[in-house]
């Protein structure tokens, strides 16, 4: 039986959900616990249809989205961010100082909640992320400073190189890219501004936090210009192996806040924890019982996808779309075995790496197709 409409509406509002979500993530391996409070300035919530209630307010979601935020974040010694990002007022044109005005109100918030840290994340003009890292410095807190940015630069044609020299001039001490692109169109953007920032001798952090989504076919804009926007991604969701590449990938750049942002869920974000387990020290407690490798489909029935538990297989994978009536195809294995074949009869004792080196090899299909 479906619960009742007000069981609902409770469970959709109140912090239960809120902060199991925050608990996914730091089982994950997730070292931040970021307030849930984007795009929550009052310019932005008194925007389209809620002007007239006044039920959600910049204070209300920024000062509520810090405590629940903090509550977990000390069940695993994490850090709390709060984050501000672009906002209605510098989209309309009203100038820097009544810009400002919207990004203190959230700061205020985040300072008497005592986060760690702020980040000023999803600014499409580097203009108005300079301006919001300026209020931010005041705090005295560390600040992290990314755009939603691709290679081709800011909306204002400003190139990413100089989009990261400007941040880090304006005060921030860790800055790069969030959303709008792929990790690894993310990653181009940043070898652009580490490239700028070395080029001029500036010295911070780098932060990559891109999508869960492959966006190779993004123009400037990035995913929100897609046809697909925002309700048909799924066929472009990133998969764990995706996600260990380009944690790898953009810990060798020098990134070392690495994360993501729309489209990621608590095992993408795993898979990150894990592929650089070594580099941290330890593995995420969702790693505890196996890893995302092997260990579970060591222990699976079926004998060809127990031949799966390596790293060496989901590297070199190339999945198909997922799509039926998409050009591109999956290619089943057929093995074609059943009740009788020695290859399926279970054993107690853990799968060795032999057995999988022998399930590996290239097996018979049925009917010889």
């Amino acid at each position: 039986m479906a619960p009742k409409k007000g069981l609902l509406q409770r469970l959709d509002e109140g912090p239960v959900i809120v902060r199991q979500l925050h608990r996914e993530f730091l089982r994950a391996g997730s070292d931040v616990m970021q307030a849930f409070t984007f795009y929550a300035s009052d310019d932005k919530l008194s925007n389209r249809g809620n002007e007239s209630s006044k039920k959600y307010t910049c204070r209300g979601i920024n000062d509520a989205a810090c405590r629940l935020a903090r509550e977990v974040a000390e069940e695993g010694d994490g850090l709390v961010a709060g984050g501000l990002s672009q906002t209605p007022t510098y989209l309309s044109g009203l100038g820097k100082e009544n810009t400002q005005k919207e990004f203190k109100k959230q700061v205020d918030v985040f300072v008497e909640n005592k986060v760690d840290f702020l980040i000023v994340e999803y600014f499409e003009h580097v203009e108005e992320i300079e301006w919001a890292i300026e209020v931010s410095v005041k705090t005295g807190m560390p600040v992290v400073a990314s755009m939603c940015i691709g290679p081709k630069g800011d909306l204002h044609g400003v190139p990413a190189g100089e989009c990261a020299v400007r941040m880090a001039k304006a005060g921030a001490h860790v800055v790069g890219i969030n959303c709008h692109f792929d990790p690894f169109m993310t990653l181009e953007g940043l070898r652009l501004m580490k490239a700028a920032l070395d080029a001029a001798g500036v010295k911070v952090h780098l932060i990559a936090q891109p999508l869960a989504l492959h966006t190779p076919d993004a123009h400037k804009q990035g995913f929100i210009d897609l046809p697909e926007f925002p309700f048909g991604l799924e066929p472009r969701i990133c998969t764990r192996w995706d996600m260990h590449k380009y944690a790898r990938e953009a810990y060798d750049l020098g990134v070392r806040y690495i994360g993501g942002c729309c489209g990621f869920e608590a095992y993408h974000i795993r898979a990150v924890a894990e592929e650089l387990a070594t580099e941290r020290g330890r593995k995420p407690k969702a790693s505890e019982k196996h890893d995302m490798w092997a260990g579970g489909l060591k222990m699976h029935t079926k004998p060809w996808v127990r031949a799966r538990a390596s790293k060496e297989y989901w590297q070199s994978l190339k999945p198909s779309s997922g799509r039926p009536f998409c050009s591109s195809m999956s290619q089943p294995d057929k093995w074609g075995v059943t009740a009788g074949d020695s290859t399926l009869k279970q054993k107690t004792a853990i799968t060795t790496d032999e057995e999988i080196a022998e399930l590996a090899k290239p097996r018979r299909v049925m009917n010889g197709k």
